[in-house]
């Protein structure tokens, strides 16, 4: 019986197989590089003798998406891209290493997610002839009321 992966069309960007990092988006295994330290975070004494602090790397030309969804996550990830195109997202608000590790790959998720999303284009419009002039008679309307509150000089 076929898994429910294997029933789904494959995009000309998606690997056989590998690690699924978003919906309809897989990686290689060894794409992902995964490595702890020692945390700042929660945990008292146990971050000090605990490596609960997780990276997780990923170079951008390992990511199988369309090139302008690319750019946009190269853009959406700012300071996160580090030296040769590589995507550095760090975790440190748990307190295991399998829970930063998950935060991890959520982030990732959610900024791939957000990248292949194309922003809609915006179509320029003008105002209606009625719309101007609805404005305009606004206008002169309350320059009217405005002078009529005026105190006049010449009455005193």
């Amino acid at each position: 019986m076929p898994t429910r992966d294997e029933d789904q069309p494959r995009s000309p960007h998606e690997p056989e197989g590998g690690v699924e990092i978003a919906p309809g988006v897989r990686v290689a295994q060894g794409a992902l590089r995964y490595e702890a330290s020692r945390s700042s975070g929660p945990g008292g004494q146990n971050v000090n003798k605990r490596a609960t602090r997780m990276q997780l790397r990923i170079s951008l030309a390992d990511i199988p998406i369309p090139d302008d969804a690319r750019t946009r996550l190269r853009a959406r990830a700012g300071s996160q891209i580090v030296g040769d195109d590589e995507l550095l997202i760090a975790s440190d608000e748990k307190r295991t290493q399998l829970a930063n590790r998950r935060a991890c790959a959520d982030r990732l998720r959610e900024l791939i997610v957000r990248a292949l999303v194309r922003p809609k284009r915006r179509v320029p419009t003008r105002p209606t002839r009625g719309g101007i002039e609805r404005r305009l008679q606004e206008k002169r309307e309350q320059s009217d009321r405005k002078r009529r509150r005026r105190w006049d000089r010449d009455k005193s």
